[in-house]
């Protein structure tokens, strides 16, 4: 970490007065990862990070535009995890919208893979985990919006994850230029026009969310889906514990168990099936990993396997030890096929 400290810069160019550069060229080859997996955690968010070689050669450029974080990413291949564990450490306040500027990324969140291609736009939710493979060198442009601003609630948006709009007409086609030509000259915009810009920004990438979504209503107000996704970061930090009840919850916020209900069935869920749906989903990640089943199902919550076999079953329509024979049958598969291709 101190070398990450030491290293970064400032841009004081007068066209970018504001940007900050972190460069891996900064540091020792032999610190380079660490230096890079700091200044990510620095500018986006915690994950981890990983390459053949245990270095990387990589540039990222951060500006401010209005209420939007930009930044560009230059890097070798390589790939990252946001885990459950960098999750919890609560830095998800922000949608990433990336424009893949040059090679392509393998993406994976929400139970969907998609490729993304030059041109192609993608959203990614910080709330939840996420995987992304870089098969080759690449340039990413990344737009931190706040949540709110896109106007969909959580679980709206965790429909549109791990899905590349692409350029190829209507409003992709002019949005995808749109933002990469606007990284790049983000520096030579101040005061009321920066914030213009950064509103139409957000305007355009609202509308491709909602055309995205087939235009459905966000269906909640403002203050209460404020209110809303901070009860729901409230349950991703205490996911873990098994006393995890509406009534703790609804204590912790100063509202009454009815109120928490309320705004979980405007969401067309519960708050019982919302928590048991994230434990499940934490569930499968981790026995991924050849993690026992046992263990796993009481670090999440569970009271035991055959508490976790029955959930598992009512939300998936199959056993926890078939889905996951058959999960590693999928991922055997993919992988010969990357190594044949």
């Amino acid at each position: 970490m101190s070398a990450f400290y030491d290293s970064f810069t400032e841009d004081d160019s007068a066209a970018r007065p504001h940007a900050q550069v972190f460069s891996t060229s900064c540091v020792p080859v032999r610190e380079s990862l660490d230096f890079w997996r700091d200044a990510v955690l620095a500018t986006l968010v915690g994950m981890d990070i990983t390459t053949e070689a245990g270095a990387v050669d990589a540039t990222m450029r951060t500006d401010r535009l209005g209420d939007l974080r930009i930044t560009t990413v230059d890097c070798d291949p390589g790939d990252i995890h946001r885990s459950p564990r960098h999750v919890a450490r609560g830095d998800g306040e922000h949608v990433f919208v990336a424009v893949q500027d040059s090679g392509t990324a393998q993406v994976e969140q929400d139970g969907r893979c998609t490729e993304l291609r030059p041109g192609d736009i993608a959203f990614f939710e910080t709330l939840r985990p996420y995987r992304t493979r870089f098969p080759q060198r690449f340039q990413q442009k990344i737009f931190a919006v706040p949540r709110g601003l896109l106007g969909q609630s959580e679980a709206a948006l965790g429909r549109i994850t791990a899905r590349a709009v692409r350029p190829v007409g209507g409003l992709a086609a002019l949005l995808s230029p749109f933002l990469s030509r606007l990284v790049d000259t983000c520096g030579s915009y101040s005061g009321p026009v920066a914030g213009r810009m950064a509103d139409s920004a957000v305007s355009l990438l609202a509308a491709a969310a909602a055309q995205h979504l087939g235009d459905e209503p966000a269906g909640l107000p403002g203050a209460d889906r404020v209110l809303l996704l901070r009860v729901q970061k409230y349950i991703r930090w205490h996911l873990a514990e098994p006393d995890l009840t509406p009534a703790v919850i609804a204590r912790a916020h100063g509202i009454s168990v009815r109120y928490l209900h309320r705004l979980f069935e405007q969401e067309g869920t519960t708050v019982g099936n919302w928590i048991r749906r994230l434990r499940l989903q934490e569930c499968r990640r981790e026995l991924t990993a050849a993690a026992s089943m046992g263990s796993v199902a009481r670090r999440w919550g569970f009271s035991g396997t055959a508490h976790f076999g029955r959930a598992f079953r009512r939300e998936y329509g199959t056993s926890p030890t078939d889905w996951l024979q058959g999960e590693r049958a999928r991922r055997f598969t993919e992988e010969d096929w990357c190594r044949a291709t």
